[in-house]
């Protein structure tokens, strides 16, 4: 599956089970109090809450754009691409 042009939110997945690795990267652009746009990043082990992150970026182009370069190294890294545009986090 391939990123969309501008996509608000990403699900990515890297299942390697010979060496017991399960893991997940969900990032999501979210507006923020101040007339911004935070960028949520969240990874860890499937099953697990896992680590949050809150990048602040002055608008949401800035976030799309971080978005995009981390989803970028992540598939090369072997993630996969499971869902996009979609809520990620509730």
């Amino acid at each position: 599956m391939q990123l969309s042009l501008f996509p608000i939110s990403v699900y990515l997945q890297r299942i390697r089970a010979e060496h017991n690795e399960w893991r997940y990267y969900a990032m999501s652009i979210q507006p923020d109090l101040f007339g911004g746009a935070l960028l949520m990043r969240r990874w860890g082990r499937i099953g697990t809450a896992g680590r949050l992150r809150l990048d602040q970026f002055p608008d949401e182009g800035a976030a799309a754009n971080a978005l995009a370069h981390h989803a970028r190294q992540k598939l090369r890294r072997g993630y996969r691409v499971i869902a996009q545009n979609a809520p990620l986090f509730s």
